[in-house]
């Protein structure tokens, strides 16, 4: 089925590439001769509670769309119609999900870093190059590139980006579920006030972050806590 023109990729000169054209960095690691290219984000380093979700994306060679970019800077509605275009359209999409113990037990960091190798690791087919945003390389034996707000600049992690996004936020309103006191469903797990004063009311649940700040010192068990 001939794909439709929005979803092309645009062909630029290679004056264009890197910050200009989405394409630039796969566009390299195939010139070093690699075929199965794939971005790799995570989502959920700053909130209170709940896991970090990352994703792992190849995209194809001809997918393209204007509006893929850092998750943070588009709706929730723009970012639902996103995920489902990179799920119709991607090659491979893999996840990976590192909860909270393990958060409280490694640090925020290593899960993210860990999260992303769940996800690269879930791929198939596997990658022989991975794109990664941000400064770090994930514990993958796999030729890798961080970039620096990747998911401004790579396509591939752009896309990552939302799936790891809207992923996480889907998994929030599950917990929101089993949790109402918290309203996860509206915050997800991030510092807002209205969390902040939930925690002060009603303590930690068993999805906080008990080694970060604005939970630890709640942890004490008091009559109606949850106990963590």
């Amino acid at each position: 089925m001939r794909m439709p023109p929005a979803l092309r990729r645009r062909a630029a000169p290679p004056a264009q590439w890197g910050a200009m054209d989405r394409w630039g960095y796969e566009k390299r690691a195939a010139q070093k001769g690699h075929r199965h290219i794939a971005g790799a984000d995570e989502a959920g380093r700053g909130p209170l509670a709940g896991p970090v979700v990352a994703a792992a994306v190849i995209l194809p060679e001809d997918f393209h769309h204007d509006r893929i970019n850092d998750s943070k800077k588009l709706s929730p509605a723009m970012r639902a119609r996103l995920y489902d275009e990179v799920y119709r359209h991607a090659r491979s999409v893999g996840i990976g999900i590192v909860d909270a113990v393990e958060i409280d037990r490694i640090n925020i960091l290593q899960a993210s870093l860990r999260a992303m190798a769940i996800a690269v690791g879930n791929l198939d087919p596997s990658p022989d190059y991975v794109l990664i945003d941000g400064t770090f390389r994930v514990p993958v034996g796999l030729p890798q590139e961080p970039i620096p707000q990747g998911d401004a600049v790579s396509l591939s992690i752009g896309a990552a980006s939302i799936v790891a996004k809207v992923t996480r936020d889907r998994l929030m309103g599950l917990y929101h579920l089993y949790y109402p006191d918290f309203g996860f469903d509206r915050h997800k797990g991030y510092p807002t006030r209205e969390h902040q004063a939930a925690i002060r009311t009603f303590g930690c649940s068993p999805i906080h972050r008990r080694t970060f700040r604005g939970v630890r010192e709640h942890l004490p068990v008091q009559e109606g806590f949850f106990r963590c």
